[in-house]
């Protein structure tokens, strides 16, 4: 039995752990429309595997989508090399690009910035 309340309590603090922390899932146009419409905080991370400066990135934005206080926030990866109507769409030329969203409007716009300062103000900008 107290294998069983054991495992219970790993299973409750995991989904507690979960539901405190910001997504993060690849881009597809089904999944960005369907947050953006439900007023949704987004923001699309456009990078490529072999730039520097997005592994720069990369762990601040995992950091940050750990803090309870993005929760809410979903970050869309976008891949720069591969997916070119979503650079199409987001009106992006380069790698190393965020860009936020508040619902269906883009409300901050960075490229190649490696702050964490500055990485927090953008999703910051998404969840106020």
């Amino acid at each position: 039995m107290t294998i069983l309340r054991a495992l219970i309590a790993i299973t409750l603090a995991t989904s507690a752990s979960l539901a405190t922390a910001g997504e993060i899932k690849p881009y597809t146009p089904e999944a960005f429309d369907q947050l953006t419409h439900a007023g949704k905080p987004v923001v699309v991370d456009v990078s490529a595997t072999w730039c520097p400066t997005c592994k720069a990135q990369k762990p601040i934005v995992e950091g940050l989508m750990k803090e309870p206080a993005y929760r809410d926030v979903t970050v869309l990866t976008v891949d720069f090399d591969s997916n070119k109507a979503a650079l199409t769409k987001f009106c992006v030329g380069m790698q190393s690009t965020l860009v936020a969203f508040k619902g269906t409007s883009e409300v901050a716009r960075s490229i190649g910035d490696t702050t964490p300062s500055g990485i927090e103000a953008l999703i910051k900008k998404t969840a106020n």
